[in-house]
């Protein structure tokens, strides 16, 4: 029972939930700040809540999230979170410059601290390390590369002249390193569909996701395994249009659990004038 407790919490971070906040350098610039909670829920049963907080504008971002399980969930595994992502917004996308993440749960609690630049690690510091360190596949400095974080992963540029809503926000593969694993996800147009909760009424895209281990993963995990062949993925992107951005409104993810369900319970934008200098 708490090894099953263990996969879903691991399985409810990566799906995880959040949205972006910015910093930039210069003058004052348009920016859309964003506050939003999620109802995390198994097989229609809540277990859990999110919440996210930011503010994203053309060049940079800045967000902060925090999950928790509640309810009959803590009986298998209590679970919470808070992680945090800063850096820069370039043509290609989140340009990472630190993450910070903090994961307890019944049995430990771990913290992750990375420094990044130009898309890749720089220094990396996991306390504690993993018991099972040695029977993972090792993570090379070259899958430190051309990377993001798990929160920055969130954050999805459109090219621009690009439709927010359509194909061009999801056709993408996104790699990520979480400090201890690495992996890709990759997200592919599923259609369109109209979302409604408090502070948005709107349109969203709708992508298909697979997940793709590369290292840092235990190859007899059965968990990583499942993930890795499941094909019941999908998350609907809501769009920023000041930043011309998406970012996740709600997250379904299949599980030998059930029905992993992230959705907003409130989604709000606020457009802002913001001075970024530091």
């Amino acid at each position: 029972m708490r090894a099953m407790g263990r996969r879903w919490s691991r399985l409810a971070c990566r799906g995880g939930v959040a949205v972006a906040t910015s910093l930039a350098l210069c003058a004052p610039a348009a920016a859309e700040a964003l506050r939003a909670y999620y109802a995390l829920s198994l097989m229609g049963l809540s277990i859990g809540s999110a919440s996210a907080s930011g503010v994203v504008d053309a060049r940079n971002y800045r967000v902060e999230i925090s999950m928790r399980t509640t309810g009959l969930a803590n009986l298998i595994n209590n679970t919470k979170g808070a992680a945090s992502a800063s850096g820069g917004l370039t043509a290609a996308g989140p340009s990472p410059a630190s993450y910070a993440n903090t994961t307890s749960n019944s049995d430990e609690t771990r913290t992750v601290r990375m420094s990044l630049g130009g898309n890749s690690v720089r220094t990396v510091e996991v306390r504690p390390a993993p018991w099972d360190a040695e029977a993972r596949i090792p993570v090379t400095e070259s899958a430190k590369r051309h990377i993001v974080d798990p929160v920055s992963a969130l954050i999805m540029r459109v090219p621009q002249g690009e439709e927010l809503t359509g194909p061009a926000a999801c056709n993408r593969t996104i790699s990520v390193f979480d400090g201890v694993t690495r992996f890709d996800v990759e997200l592919a147009y599923a259609g369109a569909h109209v979302a409604q909760t408090r502070g948005y009424d709107g349109p969203v895209t709708v992508c298909s996701a697979r997940y793709t281990p590369i290292a840092g993963h235990r190859p007899d995990s059965s968990s990583t395994r499942y993930m890795a062949n499941n094909h019941d993925i999908s998350v609907w992107l809501a769009p920023l249009p000041e930043a011309h951005v998406v970012v996740p409104i709600h997250i379904a993810i299949g599980t030998a659990a059930g029905k992993l369900v992230i959705d907003a319970a409130e989604f709000q934008i606020d457009q802002r004038r913001a001075d970024f200098r530091r």
